[in-house]
């Protein structure tokens, strides 16, 4: 196991304990754990240096999620001058990036877009009408007489 993807695993065992601390000292302590693990990565990334890289996100919603992810990360996503809102530019390691950001963003864009799907059907299924089927198939028109 390399030594990135080490330094990854104990990051995330050391989110885990500071989302599910229970006292402030448990938190600080996971916290500042989290920053050293967090440092160790800047140092490790330096071997594989920062490439600039592009990412076209389908909708506003998967933008927001994916710039979050970026920010938690340290990573300072950005776009151009005329870019699309939802056209996120990153500087980063490409390996790190892609096994942290990417992989956590794939995962929970996932989930995501399961629950609005499901909680649309569910709201218009309940305030609109309870058909939610797909509209008919029609034969195509003979034509004009």
């Amino acid at each position: 196991m390399a030594i990135e993807d080490e330094l990854r695993e104990r990051l995330s065992k050391v989110e885990a304990l500071f989302f599910g601390a229970t006292t402030a000292g448990e938190r600080e302590a996971a916290g500042a754990a989290a920053e050293r693990l967090k440092a160790k990565l800047a140092e490790a990334s330096r071997l594989d240096p920062p490439v600039e890289m592009k990412f076209t996100m389908p909708d506003q919603w998967s933008a927001r999620l994916f710039i979050a992810l970026c920010r938690r990360y340290g990573f300072r996503p950005f776009r151009y001058a005329r870019q699309r809102s939802t056209t996120i530019m990153v500087k980063a390691p490409r390996r790190l990036f892609d096994a942290v950001v990417w992989r956590q963003f794939s995962d929970v864009h996932t989930d995501l877009w399961t629950h609005f799907e499901k909680t649309t059907e569910r709201l218009i299924r309940e305030a609109i009408h309870t058909d939610t089927a797909d509209a008919e198939l029609a034969p195509e028109p003979i034509g004009l007489r």
